[in-house]
């Protein structure tokens, strides 16, 4: 059976095969930013506003313009 470690190894050569040594330090400095958006989106509380938004003139003339 094929361990962690062996498919680590076994991407590593498969990345150095498809993209070459030159790419390689754009791939990482991609991957880690992702990986550090990604847990900063995970530890960030989630806000959401559930107050009412008020009605702007435009919709107050549309109201009214409705009404007559």
């Amino acid at each position: 059976m094929i361990g962690t470690t062996e498919l680590i190894v076994i991407g590593v050569v498969a990345l150095l095969l498809l993209f070459g040594i030159p790419k390689l330090p754009e791939i990482g400095k991609g991957v880690g930013e992702a990986i550090k958006n990604f847990k900063k989106a995970i530890s960030s509380p989630t806000e959401i506003d559930v107050t009412p938004k008020k009605n702007t003139e435009e919709e107050k003339e549309k109201e009214e313009e409705k009404k007559a």
